[in-house]
């Protein structure tokens, strides 16, 4: 058995750190940066079989998406941070955020 983890890190994103208590009373000593919750993910990855991470950051915190990409060897998969829009898409693979695409395309209308 292996992990594969959905986070979907832009609903916990707040002001430029992640709230890693979020469904509880706001309490900023428990916001992070994205460098210390790719630390968080590294630790996942070296102590259990993760294989793949959806969406570890906010979908607008590219340079983090870009870091923790070349520091890691598993599967780092763009969902918000592409919503299956060609822009997008090519912004990830030129500043190579993510290895992977979950491509909807019940979102963009054509494959063509």
């Amino acid at each position: 058995v292996v992990i594969g983890m959905d986070v979907a890190a832009s609903e916990f994103y707040r002001n430029g750190k992640y709230d890693l208590d979020f469904k509880s009373p706001d309490d900023p000593a428990r916001h992070i940066t994205g460098e210390k919750l790719g630390e968080l993910y590294k630790n996942f990855i070296k102590n259990y079989p993760v294989v793949s991470i959806e969406d570890p950051f906010d979908q607008d915190d590219w340079a983090t998406w870009t870091s923790f990409l070349s520091g890691v060897n598993i599967q780092i998969v763009g969902d918000d941070l592409t919503v299956t829009n060609p822009k997008r898409i090519a912004q990830a693979v030129e500043k190579k955020a993510c290895n992977c695409l979950l491509l909807k395309v019940n979102q963009i209308g054509s494959v063509t």
